[in-house]
């Protein structure tokens, strides 16, 4: 327990200062209320496959909820780790009986994890009050369209978090994040028209390993039947390019990890 302490007394100032009153009970009630107003059926599940009307019902989380998840980790960070290396507030942690990434593992767990929490609750609570059977049946369907659409955000945050760390300016870090994260939303839809206008798969393919939930798009759009489709991936291609944008993540995670154990000077 002792070995414990130090981590548990960095984790439980992190989230102190990511989520003190009334931050995290008004995001709880952002996240939910805006399931439920952007959560959209749009036809009856009599008309096409049932896979393909969950995903169109959890997908509706692309809206309002997945940008305030987004906007919430670029806080966490700016406020977080930004704040204490901008204060020299990380020179106090570092003297701590801790591993350095022991200390960026307490803090990424109250900017990340504790995020990722609060939005996949809130989301599949309000999924399953709207359509419990369905839900419940292809949970897979759900799981998988989360997995796929949470990836942008999260390679974004993980880009502003190396920024943070190599810049130590948060608030600089933050908006070069938030620009980043609408260049890549805006460049999903033209990757489409590139792809019809050349006639050509590859660059949306290569724009998917970045941004899996296109893949993931196109998969149970041509569920669909007669469905109009250009890019119709299997599964498994599907899942490969989940796979590969958290391989990105994992890589940037990981540099991040080696700049602040190896590199970082406060």
């Amino acid at each position: 327990m002792g070995k414990c302490k130090p981590f548990l007394e960095i984790l439980s100032s992190s989230l102190h200062g990511d989520y003190k009153f009334p931050i995290l009970e008004f995001l709880a009630f952002l996240f939910l209320l805006s399931s439920f107003v952007f959560t959209s059926f749009g036809f009856s599940s009599t008309e096409i496959s049932e896979e393909y009307f969950v995903y169109r019902m959890a997908s509706s989380l692309t809206g309002l909820p997945l940008f305030i998840f987004a906007m919430l980790l670029f806080k966490n960070i700016a406020s977080g780790i930004g704040n204490d290396l901008e204060k020299d507030t990380m020179q106090t942690l570092l003297a701590y009986p801790l591993k350095r990434r022991s200390i960026l593992t307490a803090k990424l767990i109250s900017a990340f994890a504790v995020a990722t929490l609060l939005f996949l609750g809130m989301q599949f609570s309000a999924l399953y009050l709207l359509a419990p059977d369905m839900v419940t049946l292809h949970l897979q369907v759900v799981l998988l369209t989360y997995v796929a659409y949470m990836s942008l955000p999260l390679l974004v945050a993980s880009i502003t978090l190396l920024l943070t760390l190599i810049f130590k300016k948060g608030t600089l870090a933050s908006v070069i994040g938030i620009m980043l994260f609408f260049l890549f939303s805006t460049l999903s839809s033209l990757m489409s028209l590139v792809a019809y206008a050349t006639d050509s798969l590859l660059p949306l393919q290569l724009f998917s390993l970045l941004v899996p939930n296109i893949a993931i798009d196109s998969y149970y759009s041509s569920l669909q039947p007669m469905a109009n489709i250009f890019w119709r991936p299997s599964i498994f291609e599907a899942l490969l390019y989940c796979g590969a944008g958290y391989c990105f993540i994992a890589v940037i995670l990981s540099l991040s990890y080696f700049y602040f154990s190896r590199r970082l000077n406060t």
